[in-house]
């Protein structure tokens, strides 16, 4: 495979994309896991996949789009969902989580709609599901190096935000925290980080890269900012492995990153610290500092 790395250009972009994805989905999927909004990933992966489909139908029809990156229309859509993820918490006060199944489901639908106005599925759809080693290429890369180098500015700017939000919301708001510019700016993070991942891992598996390797830093973190350090560390470890994985075996590189970071997660849940209490331990009353 080394060889194979240092003659073909798609698998070094695999590779490196790869390795920014393992450091960005984790990144993010800390505070969505602390913050109980998990299925926030699967919702804007569905409505990332309408706008996959979408993409893709408007090129069977007109010859000028056929050409076109479907990954742009797919983070328009994934960052639409967002804001309209956004602005139904602010509708449903007391019933937020609503708001996650009602973007699910017109993902779904949209998706399914566009897909049979298509005539099916082909080849490039099953890439962007499953995920694909040879269909990353150069725009992909750079596309999601930018969307790397703008998350960690802002997750630099808004860390102590977002840390009391995720702990304390009411005092976070006492303290004058503008809470709904720090939620919008977070969710459109997560659109722009699922519709980038969607190459390597695939629509339908990146929440999984959002969640499972943060569960297993949670039997081993001894802080917040630990958490961090192992969550991304396991999904690296898990993108690296499953891409290997994947050339070797010739199977989707996004079923073989997801069994590794599951695999990961067994071992943590066997020899990982006993953490009855979970992020309690070093979440809630404490500062950011402190954390």
């Amino acid at each position: 495979m080394f060889s194979a790395f240092l003659t073909y250009d798609f698998l070094r972009y695999a590779f490196f994309t790869g390795m920014l994805i393992g450091v960005l989905a984790p990144l993010l999927g800390v505070f969505l896991v602390v913050r109980r909004m998990s299925l926030i990933a699967d919702a804007l992966s569905h409505i990332t996949l309408s706008g996959i489909t979408f993409s893709l139908l408007l090129g069977s029809y007109f010859p000028f789009m056929s050409g076109a990156n479907p990954l742009y229309l797919g983070m328009a859509f994934s960052v639409g969902g967002s804001l309209f993820i956004e602005k139904l918490r602010q509708v449903y006060v007391h019933y937020k989580e609503i708001a996650i199944p009602i973007i699910m489901s017109a993902g779904i639908g949209l998706g399914v709609i566009f897909i049979s106005l298509a005539n099916g599925f082909n080849n490039d759809l099953l890439n962007y599901l499953f995920g694909s080693v040879i269909a990353v290429n150069r725009s992909d890369f750079i596309t999601i190096t930018i969307i790397t180098v703008v998350v960690f500015v802002v997750l630099i700017l808004f860390y102590k935000e977002l840390f009391f939000l995720s702990f304390d919301e009411e005092q976070a708001i006492v303290s004058g925290i503008n809470r709904h510019l720090v939620h919008l700016v977070f969710m459109v993070m997560v659109a722009l980080v699922i519709a980038a991942s969607m190459r390597v891992v695939g629509i339908l598996l990146v929440s999984s890269l959002m969640t499972l390797p943060v569960a297993s830093a949670m039997r081993f973190a001894k802080g917040f900012k630990q958490l961090f350090v192992f969550a991304v560390a396991f999904g690296e470890m898990a993108v690296i492995g499953g891409l290997i994985a994947a050339y070797q075996l010739q199977i989707a590189p996004g079923g073989a990153i997801v069994m590794i970071a599951v695999i990961i997660l067994l071992l943590s849940l066997a020899f990982g610290r006993n953490r009855k209490k979970g992020l309690f331990l070093f979440g809630r009353g404490n500062t950011p500092s402190q954390a």
